[in-house]
């Protein structure tokens, strides 16, 4: 049998930590988007930008702790805007 670094243990430890907690942020991210495109679909305005506003919150800590790409971030943040800007203006 090989032998095994305690150093190797504890990283897979932390590695597990952090995929969960990592995991844990991209779902939050995920239903904060569902819940803006929820409610475009069902042509809230102000319920869409109560939620872009949340969303685009959450997306940017996602960024900053390397959870998301700085441009995956910014390309996501960007459709939703778009989504949200076009409902608001129609239904003006």
């Amino acid at each position: 049998m090989p032998q095994t670094h305690k150093s190797t243990i504890r990283r897979a430890r932390q590695a597990e930590r952090r995929h969960e907690r990592n995991r844990a942020t991209v779902n939050t991210v995920k239903t904060l988007i569902k819940k803006v495109q929820s409610a475009v679909a069902g042509k809230k305005a102000d319920e869409a930008k109560a939620g872009l506003l949340e969303a685009t919150s959450a997306i940017g800590k996602a960024v900053s702790k390397g959870i998301l790409h700085r441009n995956t971030a910014s390309r996501r943040i960007s459709r939703l805007a778009l989504r949200v800007n076009a409902l608001s203006s129609s239904g003006s």
